[in-house]
Order: structure tokens, then C-alpha cells, then sequence
């Protein structure tokens, strides 16, 4: 019933499988970005493997947990909201069945219907699993398939170590071998901007938005946050 509703977010909750897939391409590009600006700044700074390896680790590690954490309160908000408006419609529908019945019926008008064809199609769906015939149109939910926070948690931990491997195992590995610094960070530089691109691009197909734009956009962001860690990494480097 329209009058007693309130304001209502029609279009509010996303697939839990998306957010799952979200999670982990956000974590993935977190990982990169975050690690490589590091590791960097501090390859500039000193070609010390053991220092890079132990800095780069405890980032790693600390990273991981905090994109955990807060993809797992993150989640849980947006579930406790789901679950708030999952009550509130069982109890609009106990409490005034019509009212909602020509509700569903509107909805549906407004997606096209002819008026006799909603309420035919409201009745019937009502007649099967009435809460999960408002909750689909009204807030987008499937009662039966909430977003999970432990699941998006343990996505974002795992991407972001998985996207961190990458420019950590660069950096010592080009170094490790013998490298000198330069062409190790260039080589970093460079396995971080493909990755970043395929993280990019994966973002916006799950997403669907143009995946040119966002392979751009994240390309040089990354790109930024390493000049400029490098460039303090060699300010610092050049007064120890």
C-alpha cells in the first residue's frame, strides 16, 4: 500500500553472485594498486631485497585483512538493510493483503501492463509467493539469495592477495636476479599496468559499463599513485 510504504528503494539490492564477483575484482585492483605503489617507492629508495620483501609482506598481510573487514561490514550493512525491508513488507502484507495486491497491480502497469493484464499477473504471482512477488519488483531482493558478507569477505581477501602477488613477485624476482633498480621498476611499472588494465576491464563486463573507459581510468590512476611513490621513494633514497 503506496500511502503507508514511505519512501521505498525500488532498485536498491544488486545479486549476490555480482557483489561476490565485485568484491573480488575490487579487491584484485586494490592489491595491485597499493602494493606496487609501495614496493616501488621503496625500490627507489633501496635495493635492499630483504627490506622490500619484508615491507612488501607485512603490506600484503595487513592489506588482505583490512579488505576483508571492511567488504565483511560493508556487506553486513547492506544485508541488515535487506533484511529490514524483507520484515516490513511481511508485515504490510499480513496486515493490509489488498492494499498491497493493487499495489503489485500499479507496478506492474507502470512496466507496460494493461490494467487488466497487472492485475491478473499480480494476482497470480501473489497466489504463489506473494512476498517474493514484491520483493522482485518493488527493491529488486531475492529473499532466497542474500548478499553473504562472510563469502564477499573472503573474496576480497583472497583477490587482493592474489592481484599484490603480482608486483611483489616483479620487483623481487627483477631484483633478486641482479637487476639493476631501474629496469626492475620499469618492469614492475609495466606488469602493474596490465594488470590493472585486466582488472579494469573485468570490472566493467561484470558491471557493464564501457570497458574501454574503465581499463583508462584505472590504468592511470595506478599509473599516478606509482610516479608519485616513486618519486618520494627517490627523494628519500637520495638523503639516506
Amino acid at each position: 500500500m503506496t500511502e503507508l510504504h514511505g519512501f521505498e528503494p525500488h532498485e536498491a539490492a544488486s545479486n549476490g553472485r555480482l557483489n561476490w564477483l565485485r568484491a573480488g575484482v575490487l579487491g584484485a585492483n586494490d592489491g595491485i594498486v597499493s602494493i606496487a605503489a609501495l614496493v616501488v617507492g621503496i625500490a627507489a629508495a633501496t635495493s635492499d631485497v630483504a627490506v622490500i620483501f619484508l615491507t612488501g609482506i607485512a603490506a600484503l598481510i595487513a592489506g588482505a585483512v583490512s579488505m576483508g573487514l571492511g567488504e565483511y561490514v560493508s556487506v553486513s550493512s547492506q544485508r541488515d538493510s535487506e533484511i529490514a525491508w524483507i520484515n516490513k513488507e511481511k508485515r504490510e502484507l499480513e496486515m493490509f493483503p489488498e492494499e498491497e495486491l493493487s499495489e503489485l497491480a500499479e507496478l506492474y502497469v507502470k512496466e507496460g501492463l494493461s490494467p487488466e493484464t497487472a492485475r491478473q499477473v499480480a494476482q497470480e504471482l501473489t497466489a504463489k509467493d506473494a512476498l517474493k512477488a514484491h520483493l522482485k519488483i518493488e527493491l529488486n531482493i531475492d529473499h532466497e539469495d542474500l548478499t553473504n558478507p562472510v563469502h564477499a569477505a573472503i573474496s576480497s581477501i583472497i583477490s587482493f592477495l592474489v592481484g599484490a602477488i603480482i608486483p611483489l613477485a616483479a620487483i623481487l624476482l627483477t631484483i633478486g636476479l641482479g637487476m639493476p633498480t631501474t629496469p626492475a621498476i620499469i618492469i614492475t611499472f609495466a606488469a602493474t599496468i596490465v594488470a590493472l588494465g585486466l582488472t579494469g576491464g573485468i570490472g566493467a563486463y561484470i558491471g557493464g559499463s564501457p570497458v574501454p573507459r574503465s581499463i583508462i581510468r584505472v590504468v592511470i590512476g595506478g599509473a599516478i599513485a606509482l610516479a608519485i611513490t616513486y618519486g618520494i621513494g627517490t627523494l628519500i633514497g637520495g638523503r639516506i
